[in-house]
């Protein structure tokens, strides 16, 4: 199993051919990079380093994604236009296609040609036993499979004072309105009091989202 940018895929192990035509033929073709995608995945945060690959290899790049019903369908197509879009503006070529199913050996068989690469995304696995699929698609298909790995960005640790002051400054603010509220309802019963109850709403409104703007 190959890991992206430590050595490129070897392609000698592509099947003998009949005659110098077919070879002449698989040779004028592009080569793709077959990227797997799933629908939980964010394929656009990745496209930079798709490109870098892609320009590495001299490849062209076919998004592959494959859904379970119409709900992942719809979330996995925006999911590809915005990543090809994206991929477009680096002055690469780039095609999507979507397979419905849950079973992406079969999917990537209906894809692939040989010269291909194939590209999966982090950690991807599949069946009971939840065996890596670049284990399985390297197995199939007998040439090595690159992984592009996820990164997520560092949160910065809780801070409990932070917490702690932020929650006060809320509750004091709910308070001071609470009680500024109790003195206009102290006041005669006239149509200046239902005014009032009114016109306070507002400033504690915006005091609330100013504060929590600072947290």
């Amino acid at each position: 199993m190959n890991k992206l940018n430590l050595r490129a895929p070897s392609f000698t192990n592509l099947p003998t051919v009949g005659s110098v035509s077919t070879i002449e033929t698989i040779e004028k073709r592009p080569r793709r990079l077959i990227v797997l995608i799933s629908p939980e995945m964010d394929c656009a945060s990745l496209t930079r380093r798709l490109c870098k690959l892609a320009a590495e290899t001299n490849s062209d790049i076919q998004l592959l994604g494959l859904y379970k019903d119409s709900t992942q369908e719809l979330a996995l197509h925006r999911e590809l236009i915005m990543a090809a879009a994206l991929i477009r503006e680096a002055k690469v070529y780039v095609e999507s296609s979507l397979e419905t199913g849950t079973d992406w050996l079969a999917a990537v068989k209906r894809n692939y040609q040989v010269g291909d690469i194939i590209v999966c995304i982090s950690d991807q696995s599949v069946g009971i036993r939840r065996k890596p699929l670049s284990q399985i698609l390297e197995s199939a298909f007998k040439v090595p499979v690159y992984i592009l790995t996820t990164t997520k960005p560092m949160q910065p640790p809780s801070s409990l004072r932070a917490q702690v002051v932020a929650w006060s400054g809320l509750v004091g603010i709910i308070v001071g309105f609470f009680i500024l509220q109790a003195q206009i309802i102290g006041l005669p019963d006239n149509g200046s009091k239902t005014v009032l109850s009114i016109l306070i709403l507002i400033p504690e409104l915006f005091s609330i989202m100013f504060w929590n703007s600072l947290f």
